[in-house]
């Protein structure tokens, strides 16, 4: 979902940082900020000067984007105390989202984790209007309220917006608590609170749509970008639903190779690529002797010897010996084996024992089969497909090989089990 992105400092041990679209957002933020201050202080027949109304905008932008983090904080500190581990918080061009490694287990930690976003707006927005109002009584200069009005109006904008129940908003997620508390299942719940969700993020694109044809062509285009975003934001967040209740309490053994091709780390790198590479036609091999594994070896790891030294270099000299990144207990389920590959984009893990010895190896190609079977024959009490059509994903070919990751990963890229929270 993001591209270039930074950290910028750490709050209770959740890293804040901004993606390079942010940048783009402020700049016309401030653009947009700085004609509304020229206007108003027109009516107001005062007369600022440039520089102050460009120093207020920006001032304004970026205060806002504080309050973002606030609020997204409010969000993420109620996940911290509910035992939800948190990967960070992130600002870009549509906001803010808190990026959540799991999902409330019940409705009522959904509703409150939903609702601490919105709590810390409405507080943000009356502190601002109570020192504007503090201000007018002491007779502050304008700039200052101006500034101080400007910010209590975007916060009770970023309240409003983030009620609306139209999932994945805030107020779409207090609806599901409900429904989820009614229903008494998760999946249902999701279900139509993501199909609200896309009927809302439809009548955006269609009232940017005529925005545009009206001519008001910067915000028509604003506005059905943000419904694109909020619909796509809609439908992962079912399909992670979905997978989640699939792979969940499946254990990784009843998916892994229990015979896996394992490499003897004193062969040469030519005699590897004949014997192994081109005979199994994996990318990634385990290495080691009578079942304990020693490292992991990959073409990748070639590129570091020229073709003429690969009979001078054996498998333990290219090895990766550092494996714990994709190494997974037998025990594990089959969900936090994806999250794994995930997480180090590896197709393939390791399963160790107790004792850390070699049991198999688990394949991204064989979780998404299986994931596509089970989705596919378990339906509903009325018989239908548990993933209605328009919020499924495009069917693809199986791949060659499992090494294949990037064939697969835009189909789980947003399976994540995090918890977005969009504040536009």
């Amino acid at each position: 979902m993001f591209g270039k992105r930074w950290q910028i400092l750490r709050v209770r041990g959740i890293p804040i940082g901004v993606d390079l679209s942010w940048l783009l957002i402020v700049a016309l933020l401030t653009w947009t900020l700085s004609q509304g201050f020229e206007q108003r202080a027109f009516e107001l027949g005062v007369d600022l000067g440039m520089p102050v109304i460009w120093a207020m905008s920006l001032l304004v932008a970026l205060l806002f984007f504080c309050c973002i983090v606030l609020h997204e904080l409010g969000h993420a500190i109620v996940a911290q105390n509910t035992g939800i581990p948190l990967r960070g918080i992130t600002l870009f061009m549509f906001g803010g989202v808190a990026q959540l490694e799991g999902e409330p287990t019940s409705a009522g930690r959904e509703f409150w984790m939903a609702i601490a976003g919105p709590i810390v707006s409405a507080v943000l927005a009356c502190v601002f209007a109570g020192l504007a109002i503090l201000g007018d009584y002491l007779g502050w200069i304008v700039p200052v309220e101006m500034v101080l009005w400007t910010l209590a109006g975007v916060n009770v904008t970023v309240l409003i917006f983030n009620l609306i129940p139209a999932f994945p908003l805030d107020g779409g997620r207090v609806l599901r608590s409900v429904l989820w508390a009614i229903m008494g299942s998760v999946r249902r719940a999701t279900f139509w609170a993501a199909t609200l969700g896309r009927a809302f993020a439809w009548f955006l694109i269609a009232a940017g749509f005529f925005m545009v044809i009206n001519g008001n062509f910067l915000n028509g285009i604003w506005m059905g970008l943000i419904g694109f975003f909020l619909s796509n934001a809609a439908s992962g967040s079912y399909r992670q639903i979905l997978i989640r209740e699939a792979l969940q309490g499946e254990p990784v053994s009843r998916f892994m190779n229990r015979q896996p091709i394992v490499v003897p780390p004193g062969i040469d790198l030519r005699q590897w690529i004949e014997d192994y590479v081109y005979r199994f036609h994996f990318k990634l091999f385990p290495v080691g002797i009578d079942g304990h594994v020693t490292g992991v070896i990959s073409t990748r790891s070639l590129s570091r010897y020229p073709r003429t030294d690969w009979e001078r270099h054996t498998v333990s000299d290219a090895m990766d010996r550092d494996i714990a990144r994709i190494t997974i207990h037998n025990d594990a389920d089959a969900f936090a084996a994806l999250e794994r590959m995930q997480r180090t984009g590896s197709t393939r893990l390791l399963v160790l024992d107790d004792h850390g010895e070699l049991t198999g190896i688990i394949s991204l190609k064989d979780l998404l089969r299986f994931l596509e079977l089970k989705l596919e024959l378990e339906r509903d009490e009325k018989g239908r497909p548990q993933t209605p059509r328009y919020l499924q994903g495009k069917r693809r070919e199986e791949p060659a090989s499992s090494d294949q990751w990037p064939a697969r990963q835009s189909e789980v890229r947003d399976q994540r089990s995090e918890h977005w929270h969009p504040d536009l």
